[in-house]
């Protein structure tokens, strides 16, 4: 039990590894935008595999979230309880608002640059998307990317899916990379408000303006997914207590461990779905001192003439090899008497003390009858 506290990340380490993860996040995959002038192939798998690195690096301390809509379909797809998402979101929008004013001093370090004209990777809709996407279109886009995007990760960490856990991460971080692909040119893609509050607020009044969209329509979108990954596919194990449409918070004492959200992620989690010997559900472990069920000595048959008291050896005695049991001596040639050498062969004489001849008798022609 120590063990399982001490290894049991603390609230401020999950607060600092959600806010690192949404900080490289942001930073790498805005920059990647920036630098390459809106290049689509860099941006897009820069963005996916800044969920992979950190999720590989980090996963197992916070669940590698990143996004408050990932954090809101985890409470209410029964992987996380609601008294924990306050912590990630507020992490997730440091991290984002860090990496946004970093960016914008790195960009001004350019001669020349205006952020009111050369943005700041910022997502939009209308005048100020590339493509003058409508404002319909923007929250229909981003409310199904990011449900897709959820659904994707609940599945992905589900514990009945044999995925293996070195393949969690990369699965999620190429379905970010193929959002991208598919909105860049519409939104500039979000499915993550951390991401455009991070750099919005530093790219001038229209983007501010238009934050809500890019708030608004991931959080539906992570709802949708995180309300009917159960009633689609299941809910596998039972849900975190405090999660899901459960505002009590559970039963007094019990303890989030990140391992019950980001399941293939968190393999060496002790306490964590999939961790052998703490499954709910698990076999209790073995007493100290006491011997396993497969060394628990087995009682002789009595009716094979095995005295009824228990031998050495029994549960609870010393462990000790098991001694034969004590048998009343056989008369030689009778039926348990012990054998000395192997049956005689057809059309061989049979050897003394086996049956059929009695010991000492070497011609074979007296008969021992079998007794009843």
């Amino acid at each position: 039990m120590s063990d399982t506290v001490e290894d049991t990340p603390s609230t401020g380490q999950k607060f600092t590894a959600e806010t690192m993860g949404t900080f490289v996040l942001v930073f790498f995959g805005c920059g990647a935008a920036l630098m390459s002038g809106g290049d689509y192939v860099a941006t897009g798998l820069t963005f996916g595999l800044t969920v992979v690195v950190m999720a590989y690096a980090v996963g197992r301390i916070s669940g590698g979230h990143f996004n408050p809509a990932v954090t809101l379909g985890a409470v209410l797809g029964g992987r996380l309880p609601w008294n924990q998402a306050g912590i990630y979101m507020a992490a997730q929008l440091l991290g984002g608002l860090v990496a946004g004013g970093a960016l914008f001093g790195i960009m001004n370090a350019f001669p020349g640059y205006d952020v009111s004209v050369a943005g700041l990777a910022q997502n939009g809709y209308g005048d100020q998307s590339a493509s003058n996407f409508a404002l319909w279109g923007a929250l229909v886009i981003e409310i199904l990317l990011t449900a897709v995007f959820l659904w994707v990760i609940l599945a992905v960490t589900d514990e009945r899916n044999e995925v293996n856990a070195l393949m969690g991460p990369l699965a999620i971080g190429l379905t970010l990379a193929m959002i991208h692909f598919a909105s860049m040119g519409a939104t500039g893609t979000s499915v993550n408000p951390a991401r455009s509050i991070g750099v919005g607020v530093f790219a001038g009044t229209d983007a501010i303006v238009q934050l809500w969209v890019f708030v608004l329509a991931p959080l539906v979108g992570a709802a949708i997914a995180g309300l009917t990954y159960p009633l689609l596919f299941g809910q596998g194990a039972e849900p975190v207590a405090g999660s899901g449409l459960n505002f009590g918070g559970g039963k007094k004492g019990d303890q989030f461990v990140p391992g019950n959200y980001e399941a293939q992620w968190n393999q060496g989690q002790q306490g964590g779905w999939g961790q052998p010997g703490a499954a709910w559900g698990a076999p209790p472990q073995q007493q100290w001192g006491q011997p396993s069920p497969q060394q628990q000595p087995q009682q002789p048959d009595p009716a094979y003439g095995a005295p009824q008291a228990a031998p050495p050896g029994q549960w609870g005695a010393p462990q000790q090899q098991p001694q034969q049991p004590q048998q009343p001596p056989a008369q030689p040639g009778q039926w348990g008497a012990p054998q000395q050498q192997q049956p005689a062969q057809p059309g061989q004489q049979s050897a003394p003390g086996h049956w059929g001849n009695p010991d000492g008798d070497d011609d074979g022609r007296t008969q021992v009858r079998r007794p009843d």
